[in-house]
């Protein structure tokens, strides 16, 4: 290993060396750490720098990674010394930035997808209404009520959503829990590589699976999905018999 500060002889300012043995090495899947990074120790690192018994930082540990910011502003209250404090969300601010307006923004896409789905679904009840005029014609003379026919399509569209969020709720359940091990297998299919390790912060795809999120994009799925369903129900309970019936 060579540092950057020389030691200076007769013969000019000459770098630090100190030869190490590689005991391990480890991967943290974020190329800037897998690349440049390297753990020594204490004792070493003072001796190449010619800082015995001296440190340059001290590093914290909580056990909530989310109290990070609140812990370093109370530090940097109490510490009386010439000291720079910093966490880890303030390393990488435009990473974890990046994160959230990407978290933004496919909850957006996700909801303009399931609006596409509900679009489709208006449209499917908007043609069993037309394909099934005679028969809610029938209804209609038999007694049923214009209320009773609209709950009848209501019903067979809230039906079809809640099918289609069960089918789409395990589906995506079951690829976020696996989905380290589905990518591999797609890159390794066609040989492709998704996140290049010099391109990309991170050279995997990581998933947390949050309930909270599932349950949200659920919800709001449900609710358009109910939404979809009143103007084809609406339609179909103002059917006139004598129309419908007309060149039966």
């Amino acid at each position: 290993m060579i540092a950057p500060q020389g030691t200076v002889t007769p013969a000019g300012v000459l770098p630090r060396l100190k030869s190490f043995r590689v005991v391990g090495i480890f991967e943290v899947g974020m190329y800037e750490y897998d690349s440049g990074l390297a753990l020594i120790h204490i004792s070493d690192a003072q001796k190449l720098y010619q800082m015995e018994d001296r440190v340059t930082g001290v590093r914290l540990k909580v056990d909530d990674l989310f109290m990070a910011p609140r812990v370093a502003r109370e530090l940097a209250g109490m510490v009386n010394a010439d000291a720079y404090i910093s966490d880890w969300t303030k390393s990488h601010a435009n990473f974890f930035r990046a994160v959230q307006i990407e978290k933004n923004m496919m909850f957006i896409i996700l909801s303009l997808i399931v609006a596409v789905a509900a679009f489709n679904l208006v449209s499917t009840l908007v043609m069993a209404v037309t394909d099934k005029q005679a028969d809610i014609a029938i209804l209609r003379t038999l007694g049923a009520r214009p209320l009773s026919i609209m709950g009848i399509f209501v019903i067979q569209g809230a039906l079809v959503g809640f099918i289609g969020l069960g089918m789409g709720i395990v589906g995506g359940v079951a690829l976020a829990l696996n989905v380290d091990v589905v990518v591999p297998f797609i890159q390794k299919l066609f040989g492709v590589q998704f996140l290049s390790k010099e391109v990309y912060y991170i050279s995997d795809l990581p998933s947390d699976l949050q309930w909270g999120d599932v349950w949200g994009v659920t919800g709001i799925s449900f609710v358009l999905a109910l939404l979809a369903t009143i103007y084809p129900s609406w339609r179909a309970s103002r059917v006139n018999p004598a129309e419908a019936l007309r060149y039966e």
